[in-house]
Order: C-alpha cells, then structure tokens, then sequence
C-alpha cells in the first residue's frame, strides 16, 4: 500500500513539473513574440526614417547633392537622404505618384499633367520666374528664321515639361498651333541626338542642355522664353508626406534658400562643382547658372493663379482631359 501511494505521489510530482514547464515555456515564446514584434516596429521606424528626393540634370538640388548640406542637415534630425535622378520634370512625377520618391523638382508644366493624372501632390516653394532658361532651337546653318516658319517642321520636346508650354505659346503668338508643326515627344538625351543628327527641324529644351547645344553645336536661339513664359522651378511633395513631415519640408526649404544665395553670386563656382558628377563642360554649365534666377519662394496665390492660366490653356488644347482646381494641390499656409 505505502509502495502504491509512492508511485501515486510521484506520478503526480512528474505532472506538476511537466505542467510547470509548459507554462514556463509558453511565457517565454511571449516573450520572444513581443521582443521580435518590437524590434520589427523598431526597423520599420528606422526605415521610415529615410527621405527619397528626385532630381534632374541641373538647379539648386543638385548643388545641395554635391555638398551635402542638406544631408548633414537632415542627419541631425534622424533622416537619411536617398537620392534619385530622373531625365525630366514628367518621369519624375510619375516616380512621385508611383511613390518611388517624396520631394521632387520640377518646372511649371508638369505638376499640371500629374494633377490631371491623379497624383496627390503638393507645391511647397518655387524659384523666381526665369524666362531666359529655356528656349527653341534650331541648328546653326537652319533655313528657319522665325516661328512662323515651322509650321509643318519636326519639332522635339519632352512631353508634359516646362518646354510643352513655351511652345504653345510661341506658336500662339506667330499665329499658329501645336496641330501646325509636328511634335516629336523625346526626353532630352534622345532629342539631342536628333537634332544633331538632323531628324527634327527645332529642339525645345532648358539648361543646361540649351546651354550644351548652343555651345557644342552652335545651335540657334529661335525664341526663348522672355514675354512669353515665367518659367518658374517648383518644389513638390507628395501629400502625405508633406502633412506629416513638415519638419522636412522646412528644413529642405532653409537649405535651399541658403544655397540659392550662394549659387546666385558665384555661377563660374557653380560650374566647376556640377561638371564632374553631371558630365558636362563648365563653360556650359556657367552660361547656364548666369541666365537662371535664385531664391526659392513661398508659394502664393498669384502663383497659383498663374498655374491655373497654364492648366486651363493645357485643357482648351485638350493636351489635358479635364480641368483641373490648381489650389487642390496647395498646402494650407500658402501665402496670399
């Protein structure tokens, strides 16, 4: 009998060790859930930490690039910068949209033809109005002298860009329309060729390929930009992100400003620090910064007054399939 409650006793002593151990167990696999889930929320938190910006082939956001003001400034604050180039103004909204990138720069047509399409952006600063920047080429030995003569001409551009507008303007005013020539809708890299090889009578362009064409290939100015176009470089952001990172935007906007008044006084400067990392020579890229403008800008309501002038030409030409409410894309503290 006492061997009997013996076995009882040990039985039940190998149950309660076993349950014991379960529990123990169990609490510890918690414990490793809610570590794992922490450190996921913690990468994630690092990972959201990163500032994607798009940029093209020239302005202040490459100088900020090359110096890494902008970096250092934004390090200080927790961020890191990834930065993303894109060929023009259109394909980087694209990436803005597809939500590739979170700030961008652009000229003053296509946020208008990223509106249109659906993108969520938002202005938050511009550059002054520089009309010089870009114009209509054509090359050196052409028969064209004037606007009017290229009704029924070739004429390269990239589609949707700042150039878009500077030509229907042009036409406008030697009497013609965009259903007058033939577009040729080319980003500037394929342009380029066609215009040396002779495939497109005209080229549409800004700095610094304007500048590059017209010093390695004697291109020349047709029209340019003065009394036709402001020609304004905005600053944009997708939505979201501009709302909940407004520490970013005024941290960017400080550093461009700062930029901006050293580039203005100092274009030779400018040159030299751009021409390696863009591969284009300084003569080039210092004709170019003396002809642009500096000082970036709060966006205002003449501004966006302005925008709507562009955006509803852009309709009445069915280059858009529906007008658009530029202020849609207006931050609340813009300026009046």
């Amino acid at each position: 009998m006492r061997r009997k409650n013996q076995k009882s006793l040990l039985a039940l002593l190998l149950i309660m060790i076993v349950s014991l151990f379960a529990v123990i167990s169990g609490c510890s696999g918690e414990e490793k859930n809610v570590k794992s889930a922490g450190e996921s929320q913690e990468t994630k938190d690092k990972e959201e930490k990163v500032v994607r910006i798009g940029y093209q082939k020239y302005g202040t956001l490459n100088i900020l690039k090359k110096q890494g003001t902008l970096d250092k400034a934004l390090k200080s604050h927790g961020y890191s910068v990834e930065w993303i180039q894109f060929p023009a103004g259109p394909q980087l909204l694209e990436g803005l949209n597809v939500g590739s990138i979170d700030i961008g720069h652009t000229g003053e047509a296509p946020p208008i033809f990223a509106q249109a399409a659906g993108t969520d952006l938002v202005y938050i600063g511009h550059e002054p109005e520089s009309p010089l920047s870009e114009a209509i080429l054509v090359p050196k030995d052409s028969p064209i002298r004037t606007v009017q003569d290229l009704k029924g001409k070739k004429v390269a551009l990239n589609k949707g860009s700042n150039v878009h507008y500077l030509l229907v303007k042009a036409l406008e005013k030697a009497g013609l329309t965009i259903n007058d020539i033939e577009p040729k809708y080319l980003v500037p890299g394929d342009a380029r060729a066609a215009f040396e090889q002779g495939s497109v009578d005209a080229w549409v362009i800004w700095d610094p390929f304007f500048a590059v064409a017209e010093t390695e290939t004697g291109a020349r100015v047709l029209a340019d930009g003065k009394d036709l176009v402001k020609n304004r470089e905005f600053y944009l952001a997708s939505r979201k992100f501009a709302e909940n990172h407004k520490e970013v935007i005024d941290l960017l906007l400080e550093e461009i400003n700062k930029t901006d008044q050293w580039a203005k006084s100092a274009p030779k400067e400018v040159a030299e620090l751009l021409s390696p990392e863009l591969g284009i020579d300084v003569a080039s890229l210092e004709k170019a910064a003396k002809r642009r403008t500096y000082g970036v800008q709060k966006i205002s309501e003449q501004v966006l007054n302005d925008q709507q002038v562009i955006a509803d030409t852009f309709h009445q030409l069915k280059l858009i399939p529906e007008k658009i409410n530029v202020k849609e894309a207006a931050l609340e503290e813009t300026n009046n």
